[in-house]
């Protein structure tokens, strides 16, 4: 779990951070109370209300030049207060303090969706000509956006697979410099996904830095890296040498599967270039959205605890099951490299695994259709118990040799294990796999 970090110069008016007891560091679960927030600027309510206002009144008029100044970029620093609620706002400006305070970041942003996160990070990053290089498996939508969109702009990408060893990150990073030098550009990112979408397969985060820096200025090329399955609880990316951390924050962040909503975080230096561009295009997480998910962190901690547990007892459970093939559960990892990957990044295994079910598709099918407790949907990190199928489903738009090649079969159902009895969860997936 991150530390708690030292309070930034606070963007609003308010009173100083309390971080620290007689010495003691608080923690974020503590913090999330909070931290951020001042009861004084809002009447002295409890929990922050949810500002619906479009625009923001300046105390003076050299105070809206100077606002706009750290807007456009101007002035180094950014905006100094509430401009316009496509650039910030109170709502927003609060979650993204409290965001930063989980991974241990100096900075924060949320937006309005994971995707739109991780778009407008690589756009803030790349140019024609440049290369990025990412890990495999992504998210269906991540992988897309790199391969379908960036490529139309002239930026191409290299790829590897998630185990890679520091010998096979080595080749690669050097192929896409070379790759960028024909084209006068750079390596723009090192875009990773840990675990990866749907397979739980995990990316040496150390390896990778070390790769980068012996071959990349790291000034220049930031290790990104999405931390959606098992952040901010089980893994904290950044103390392993990644430079931003992506969220879904639809996920286990929100945690209820009623809002959609994304962050990034990292050192203020790598923020400022997409919080610029996001002040361009908009994208910025609404106010209602920021007040769930404000509420949603307070229990973050025990909501991630609880489906992690309940996730430990049913694979325990599958994975004997004589109708099961095998369970990809980081708490089940053999001897090797992807458990010398988890022993050194994590702190626990999460709550979604994949499921290898004996057969194809229509086996997988039968299993899905026969829940009850359990639900079929995408998504992940909710409350409730879901599944599905990614071949069919999420993953329906990656082609069919590529999904061979990531290990993304048609047996292969995803699960989110969600706070329900564990009890009640094993009884209804193990008369689900007697319909198989």
């Amino acid at each position: 779990m991150a530390d708690p970090v030292k309070p930034l110069t606070p963007r609003r008016h308010r009173k100083p951070e309390v971080t620290t007891i007689g010495g003691r560091e608080l923690k974020p679960s503590t913090l999330m109370m909070g931290y951020g927030y001042d009861p004084v600027l809002s009447e002295g309510s409890l929990k922050p209300p949810i500002f619906l206002t479009s625009t923001f009144v300046f105390e003076n008029a050299e105070a809206g030049k100077r606002h706009f100044e750290g807007i456009t970029g101007k002035r180094p620093g950014g905006a100094e207060g509430l401009v316009y609620s496509r650039f910030n706002g109170p709502n927003q400006e609060i979650l993204e303090d409290r965001l930063s305070v989980w991974d241990g970041a100096e900075d924060a942003l949320v937006f309005s969706s994971g995707m739109t996160a991780i778009c407008i990070l690589m756009m803030a990053y790349c140019e024609a000509g440049d290369v990025i290089v990412h890990s495999g498996p992504l998210y269906a939508a991540s992988e897309g956006f790199v391969a379908k969109w960036l490529s139309k702009f002239g930026v191409r990408y290299v790829d590897f697979p998630a185990g890679a060893t520091r010998e096979e990150l080595d080749a690669v990073i050097v192929k896409a410099k070379d790759m960028a030098a024909e084209r006068g550009g750079k390596v723009a990112m090192i875009y990773l996904e840990s675990p990866g979408n749907p397979t739980n397969a995990l990316v040496d985060v150390e390896a990778v830095k070390a790769a980068r820096d012996a071959t990349l200025d790291p000034a220049v090329t930031p290790i990104a890296i999405d931390n959606t399955f098992l952040g901010p609880l089980w893994q904290s990316p950044l103390r392993n040498g990644a430079d931003i951390v992506a969220y879904s924050l639809t996920k286990y962040a929100g945690g209820h599967s009623d809002l959609v909503a994304g962050g990034i975080s990292g050192a203020k230096a790598w923020m400022d270039p997409v919080r610029s561009l996001r002040n361009t295009m908009g994208g910025i997480c609404d106010p209602n959205t920021a007040w769930m998910l404000l509420r949603s962190l307070e229990t973050l901690e025990i909501r991630m605890q609880r489906a992690t547990e309940n996730a430990i007892k049913v694979c325990d459970f599958l994975k004997d099951h004589p109708k099961v093939e095998g369970v990809g559960f980081l708490g089940l990892l053999p001897d090797g490299r992807q458990k010398d990957i988890y022993d050194r990044h994590c702190t626990g295994p999460g709550s979604t695994f994949s499921l290898f079910i004996k057969g194809g598709e229509a086996e997988s099918f039968r299993f899905l259709d026969a829940l009850k407790v359990a639900k079929l949907a995408v998504s992940l990190g909710g409350t409730e118990t879901l599944a599905s199928h990614p071949a069919a489903m999420t993953h329906l738009s990656v082609p069919d040799d590529r999904k061979a090649q990531l290990g993304i079969t048609d047996n292969l159902v995803r699960i989110s294990i969600g706070i329900e009895d564990a009890g009640d969860i094993i009884a209804d997936f193990d008369q689900a796999l007697a319909a198989v």
